[in-house]
Order: structure tokens, then C-alpha cells, then sequence
């Protein structure tokens, strides 16, 4: 339910897309709106301010002062905000009410929410739902942290948003209920974010728990964590990766099934399809759960899955040169989404481009993957000795190091030993803007050497 925002005095933590689709929303409603930056404004910043200060949104760069803060009714915050910071800290110190732009969103629209999430396969999950909707001729666009703000679309007639959420927004939304919710897969990450396993579990997993849970949850039944969660929870479960009593989809004699009301219908064969690799049958089983639940038909969910191909950053397939297959995997930051980028190839061994800024995270099943799975590693960035090191102690001899993405792409293309993989386990920040950019980069770098 929409609420009076009237001369409220919002502040909006971080100049960014979110930040500003946000301040744009709640200045039509009727709300004084300030955008506080931490960072110094730069010369690209200088249009987007004018504009701002001509819709009456005030702009603070260069920090977030404290009589902004405690001068405000309510702080939408950035995702990118760590709860241990001493601006979260003196927030919640005050008791000033402090929410994520999707616990927003929710707050103010009638529009069911799909929220997709989990460690891996939040992106390319939140897509293909969006296309077996769109091809069934409902309104429903991706949104949230894809890339594209969910209060951009809660006034747009959708039938539904299908929105991918993070753990870092769902530490700020507090009653953020979606009508489905997918939960794709849990294991350890951002612990250096959230401070501790332990606080990164509560977080992602506590919107599906209790008076939280949706009226529908897609959990995956091959994950222990959610399976527990599943059993015991009151919402209605569509479980998928194997059969279990009530709704799920399956995998049975190589083809995806569904099974409902003790009837277990074809959907269609794994041999269909274009996307590639285990992790992306699991992310295809949840989109048709959800589907279903959606009420669209076996037939049309077929013909969308067969037509659906990878996501850009997303083991994409960039071109190949002299026989040599690259793959732009930039989204894998964490060692779980490598893992199943090299388990992808099954029996064929790559070239591994990996490194970047390191999270932090156990490495030994990584380097156990890498010695049955790998010709060759190239290491860059930050995390480039620690991973050597492990990689090193579990027996893989062919590891090499360079100083930049250029430099990783012609050693690959020089050792011609299979086909290369870009897949880092680490985040982008120590050398890129983010993973998009990293990915962009060695698109054009390998498109370079054709």
C-alpha cells in the first residue's frame, strides 16, 4: 500500500541508477528529496545534477554529512553500503527508518513480485522467466539488481516484475514479501560484506522464512539449506532438480518433466536447448517451475526455453579463432560460479582466465576442479598469489602470470591448449568498474584478434 509521502524529507544514499530512479519516484509523490554521495562529483556528473536540481532534488557529494542524516524521515539506502559502516551505524543509532529501493517498491505497488535469488543463476534465471511471460503475452520485465530499478516499472500496467534481489538488498528491506519467491542455491559469499557466514545466511535467507515466507516458494531440492527450509515452511512449494511428493520439475531419461496433481508431463529434452552446462539445468528447471505457477502452458514454455540463450557475461559464447572457443564468464565472482563454469565442459579442459579482487573464500574444491579440469591458468590481479598458492598445493603445474586482461588473452590464444574460459572467482573492482566492464573488455579483446 502506497503511503503519504508529502513533505517527508527522504535522503537517498548513493548518485547512482537506483539512487536516481528512486529520488525521481518519490519527488513526483510529493516528497523533499536529497541524494547524499560519499564520493567527489567529477565532470561526468555535472548534467545529470543539473537535471536533478531541476526536478527540486538536492545533491551532497563529497560525503555524507550527519545533518543530512539525522534530518531525514526515512534513507533509502544503496545496496553497495556495508551494514558495518559508520553511516549505517549512526542511521540505525538514531532510529531513522533506513530501506532498500525494492523494499520501496514493494511498499508502493499492487504488481505481483517474482524475486529470484541465490548465490548463482540469479541472472539468467531472472531472464528466462521474464521471456516465457513475454512470450505468453504478460507483461513482465526484468528488474532490480540485473541492472534496472523496480521502481522504474510499478506504475507501467505489468502483470508482473520479475525482479533478481541480492542479499546486500535484502539486508535493507525488512518486509519485502514477493508473491513467488525462487531461491536458487545457497553457499558462502560476500561474508566480508555481511561480516560472517553466519549474518549472510540470516539475511538471505530470512524473506523466505516464517511471516515472511510467500504464498509460493521454487526451491531447489538438491540444496540443503533450502531444503530444510522448504519442508518446514507454511508457504506451497514447487520444488525442483528431483522428484519430491506435491509440484516439482525434474530431470527424467534426459528430458526436463514436470510432475503436478501425480502426473509427470514431458516439457522438453536437454538436448533442445542452447544453454550449456548443469548449473544452467538447474536455472531452466526454476523458470519452468515458476512458469507453472504462473499458469502458462507445457507448449509455450517449451518453445521459449528452446529459443533462450545465454546472457551476456554469463558463459557466453564470444566467437572462436583458429579453432579456439572463447567464453566471457565475467559474472562469476565467486569461486561456486567458476565451479560450475568448468564443470560446464564436462570432459573437455580449457584454458582458465581467472583473479581479480579477492573475496576471501575457501579455494580447495576450485583447485581440485582445476587439476582434473584445466590445461592451463592465467592469474591477474589482487588475488593472484593466494590463488596461485592453492592452486599450487593441490598439483596444478601450468599456471602462468600476467598483469592485465590483454596480456591473459594472448598468453590463452598463444597456448592453444583447449578452449579459454574467462571466469574469475573474484570480483572486478581492483581493475574494472564492475563485472560488466571486465566482460565488455575481454569481448573486445578477443574480438581484436580476429
Amino acid at each position: 500500500m502506497k503511503k503519504p509521502w508529502k513533505d517527508q524529507n527522504i535522503v537517498i544514499l548513493g548518485l547512482s541508477r537506483t539512487g536516481v530512479a528512486t529520488a525521481k519516484y518519490l519527488i513526483k509523490q510529493g516528497a523533499k528529496c536529497l541524494i547524499s554521495e560519499a564520493r567527489n562529483a567529477t565532470d561526468s556528473d555535472k548534467a545529470l545534477i543539473e537535471e536533478l536540481n531541476a526536478l527540486d532534488i538536492d545533491v551532497e557529494m563529497s560525503g555524507n554529512k550527519d545533518q543530512t542524516i539525522l534530518g531525514a524521515d526515512l534513507i533509502v539506502t544503496s545496496p553497495g553500503i556495508p551494514p558495518d559502516s559508520n553511516l549505517i551505524k549512526l542511521i540505525r543509532e538514531n532510529k531513522i527508518q533506513l530501506i532498500s529501493e525494492p523494499e520501496l517498491s514493494y511498499m508502493e505497488t499492487s504488481t505481483p513480485i517474482i524475486a529470484v535469488t541465490g548465490t548463482n543463476g540469479k541472472t539468467t534465471t531472472t531472464n528466462l522467466i521474464s521471456k516465457i511471460l513475454t512470450d505468453a503475452e504478460y507483461k513482465a520485465p526484468t528488474c532490480g539488481n540485473i541492472g534496472y530499478p523496480i521502481i522504474n516499472e510499478i506504475n507501467n500496467n505489468n502483470d508482473f516484475l520479475v525482479a533478481e534481489i541480492s542479499s546486500f538488498q535484502l539486508e535493507y528491506s525488512p518486509t519485502f514479501k514477493p508473491q513467488i519467491a525462487v531461491f536458487l542455491n545457497y553457499t558462502p559469499d560476500h561474508v566480508d560484506w555481511h561480516g560472517s557466514e553466519e549474518e549472510y545466511k540470516r539475511v538471505k535467507t530470512n524473506f523466505i522464512k516464517g511471516i515472511r515466507a510467500p504464498l509460493w516458494q521454487v526451491l531447489n531440492a538438491n540444496d540443503n539449506v533450502l531444503y530444510d527450509i522448504g519442508i518446514n515452511t507454511k508457504s506451497d512449494v514447487y520444488w525442483f532438480g528431483k522428484e519430491m511428493p506435491g509440484k516439482c520439475c525434474f530431470i527424467l531419461n534426459n528430458a526436463f518433466v514436470v510432475s503436478e496433481k501425480d502426473n509427470v508431463t514431458p516439457v522438453l529434452a536437454i538436448d533442445e536447448i542452447i544453454l550449456k552446462g548443469q548449473h544452467n539445468h538447474e536455472n531452466i528447471m526454476a523458470a519452468i517451475s515458476t512458469a507453472r505457477l504462473a499458469g502458462i502452458s507445457i507448449e509455450s514454455i517449451a518453445e521459449s526455453v528452446k529459443n533462450f540463450k545465454s546472457v551476456e557475461h554469463r558463459l557466453e559464447y564470444v566467437t572462436s579463432i583458429n579453432g579456439i572457443a572463447f567464453y566471457n564468464d565475467s559474472k562469476a565472482t565467486n569461486v561456486d560460479a567458476t565451479l560450475c563454469a568448468l564443470r560446464a565442459f564436462e570432459d573437455e579442459k580449457i584454458v582458465l582466465i581467472a583473479g581479480g579482487k579477492d573475496k576471501g573464500t575457501d579455494l580447495s574444491v576450485l583447485a581440485s576442479e582445476i587439476l582434473k579440469r584445466v590445461n592451463a591458468v592465467i592469474l591477474i590481479g589482487e588475488a593472484t598469489e593466494r590463488f596461485a598458492k592453492a592452486f599450487e598445493e593441490a598439483g596444478v603445474k601450468s599456471i602462468y602470470f600476467e598483469k592485465s586482461l590483454d596480456a591473459a588473452v594472448n598468453k590463452a590464444f598463444d597456448l592453444k591448449a583447449g578452449p579459454v574460459v574467462l571466469s574469475p572467482a573474484c570480483a572486478s573492482y581492483d581493475m574494472f568498474k564492475n563485472f560488466e566492464e571486465r566482460g565488455h573488455v575481454f569481448k573486445d579483446i578477443v574480438n581484436s584478434k580476429k
